[in-house]
């Protein structure tokens, strides 16, 4: 089969996710007069992962997980800081922070010289992802990037798919591969 367009999910496909995080992670506490210390962060991490999951499971909004993810680890630390604002800067943070994958950028680049159309699926926050794009060494490559915030539907959702192919003239099944690190949420 002859897969000509290539939808590649970002965070932890082309991207380390767990390196920006780490990096925005720091910013937000530096700001906010937060210990930036490893258990510190596995506290948010494991917060933010439960949030996600349900997330994934349809059962929360982007939005609601966004914040609520710093209203728990503030309450958890005992910390009396303004959630919104924590959510806002390690946002902005991770939208600043690029990390490609090792190899990454030689296999888009390669694929795209082969003549391949490469997009972006994502379900990750919109203005964290654009940027993230605009400031990647290899962003020009993709024709376009279609984030879950701006579809109305979320991967795995058949609607997150359907609004895709309805974007793409001659996008089908046939001739569309989606790339991904996750069985759940890129692959099902």
């Amino acid at each position: 089969m002859n897969y000509h367009n290539l939808l590649f999910d970002a965070d932890d496909t082309l991207f380390d996710f767990h390196q920006a995080s780490l990096q925005a992670f720091a910013v937000m506490c530096q700001k906010n007069d937060i210990p930036n210390a490893p258990e510190v962060y596995q506290v948010y991490y494991d917060i933010n992962h439960v949030l996600w999951a349900a997330f994934d499971r349809g059962e929360v909004t982007k939005e609601y997980l966004t914040l609520e993810r710093y209203v728990r680890f503030l309450a958890t630390l005992g910390l009396e800081r303004d959630a919104a604002k924590c959510n806002r800067e390690y946002l902005e943070g991770l939208g600043n922070s690029v990390f490609p994958l090792p190899h990454a950028e030689y296999v888009c680049r390669e694929l795209h010289r082969r003549g391949h159309i490469l997009y972006i699926a994502t379900n990750a926050v919109a203005s964290v992802q654009r940027n993230r794009l605009r400031l990647c060494p290899f962003g020009e490559l993709f024709t376009s990037a279609f984030i879950s915030e701006e579809a109305g539907a979320s991967k795995p959702d058949k609607a997150y798919y359907d609004y895709i192919l309805a974007s793409v003239p001659d996008l089908n099944a046939e001739n569309c591969l989606v790339i991904g690190d996750s069985l759940a949420t890129d692959i099902q």
